[in-house]
């Protein structure tokens, strides 16, 4: 693996993904899911939300990276509130 630069960040990224998958996973199999229709304009399952806020939050950041390129922090707090909306109201 040493053509990638692992660092804690990185490494914290990608466990929180993981971790996200396995806890989807479990509610998929305690409550299965269903079609929902929310504010996105197509009906979307639990997953389906996800990915569309793992996809929604990897625009947010480029952009944010291509504007303000000195604090990505508040540029990862949008993005997990845009995530959190998703979820709960998509």
């Amino acid at each position: 693996m040493s053509w990638m630069a692992w660092t804690a960040p990185t490494g914290l990224f990608f466990i929180g993904i993981g971790l996200s998958l396995l806890l989807l996973t479990l509610a998929e199999l305690r409550w299965p899911t269903v079609l929902a229709k929310g504010f996105l304009p197509l009906a979307t399952t639990r997953g389906d939300r996800f990915f569309i806020s793992l996809l929604s939050a990897a625009f947010i950041h480029l952009f944010w990276l291509a504007l303000i390129p000195w604090d990505v922090l508040l540029g990862s707090a949008i993005a997990l509130v845009w995530a959190g909306l998703v979820m709960t109201k998509g």
